[in-house]
């Protein structure tokens, strides 16, 4: 046999194989190889550096409830959907109720939760675009994978440091390519804080934001994050010095709260008027009063504190709209 034959033997086989490699691919995951190839790739920048995703993703895993509201305000295409939302416990397949319509009708699956990310789930979805980032433990989670979704798919993370929901409806509506929808949405929020604040009366002085939960740990909602945004759009002074009076004490990367020792609860909580964010098993607000520590601060000694639901912490575009709501009501 001559060396000729030989090779183009040995070159059949090796585009038999390419061929067999081909196809198991496009197996795995042919509807979004050919749907990146139909649309073609743009590059977007991410709290990652630069990533190149598709023109128009068709099936795109979001792994932080906190920012999965976004995609159905864009009318993108969820394949599935982290369901965490800080404050609300769901069961298993359930969906937070500002979106569980918007998820039902386009056949979203609910992405399991967990100590850590479900790689194989989140790879079995196919996906041609995975979003994370952002605030909580959940963008946590994607931050420390985050090596491991690129090699799932073109992985786009939100900054967690994002002020307010605005920067972060901007990053998600630059990543699905849906950048013409922002304006609008960020026009109508800003109609409705200026309607209610002309129709607001707000007490004087400096507010914090405690987190009531179940361990009873101080928390106080940090400087600089979506709710503090909120509230100071409406004209109310947020204590910008909670982290020096606690000491500076470290923060997570993706972390939106500040923790403190107890014995520090009457020095870093001095802001005359305080906001409660209820969490499952936390105390409201007639039970903190009964803590001596508590009953002694400023905001409950001058009957300034307010409940606000814990889903506002970290407020998409829905959820900023109705807190608008809810301020309009405290401070008529």
């Amino acid at each position: 046999m001559s060396a000729h034959r030989m090779t183009a033997r040995m070159r059949s086989a090796v585009a038999l194989l390419i061929v067999a490699v081909t196809a198991t691919a496009v197996g795995c995951g042919s509807s979004t190889a050919d749907e990146a190839a139909d649309t073609g790739t743009r590059e977007v920048a991410t709290a990652k550096g630069t990533v190149t995703v598709p023109a128009d993703p068709q099936r795109v895993v979001v792994l932080n409830g906190a920012l999965a509201g976004y995609l159905y305000d864009l009318d993108a295409k969820v394949q599935a959907a982290d369901p965490r939302i800080l404050g609300l416990t769901l069961n298993p397949g359930e969906f937070p109720p500002a979106w569980a319509a918007d998820a039902e009708e386009q056949g979203t699956e609910a992405v399991p939760s967990g100590d850590d990310l479900n790689l194989e789930f989140i790879a079995a979805q196919r996906p041609d675009l995975i979003i994370g980032g952002g605030p909580g433990w959940p963008g946590q989670q994607t931050i420390k994978n985050y090596d491991k979704l690129t090699a799932i798919a073109p992985t786009a993370l939100v900054p967690s440091d994002a002020a307010n929901w605005q920067d972060q409806l901007k990053a998600v509506a630059d990543f699905v390519n849906r950048p013409e929808q922002v304006d609008g949405m960020i026009t109508a929020y800003s109609d409705k804080v200026a309607q209610v604040k002309a129709g607001l009366k707000l007490p004087q002085g400096a507010a914090a934001v405690w987190q009531s939960q179940a361990d009873a740990k101080p928390i106080l909602l940090a400087p600089n994050t979506p709710l503090a945004g909120l509230l100071s759009d409406v004209g109310i002074t947020m204590d910008e010095q909670i982290e020096a009076k606690a000491g500076n004490p470290s923060r997570a990367e993706a972390g939106d709260w500040v923790t403190f020792s107890p014995e520090l609860i009457s020095t870093v909580v001095d802001a005359p008027v305080l906001f409660v964010l209820q969490l499952d098993g936390g105390r409201d607000i007639a039970a903190l009063k009964q803590d001596p520590a508590m009953a002694m601060l400023p905001a409950f000694q001058q009957n300034q504190v307010y409940k606000l639901p814990a889903t506002a912490k970290r407020p998409d575009y829905r959820e900023a709209m109705a807190t608008l709501d809810l301020l309009a009501g405290y401070f008529k």
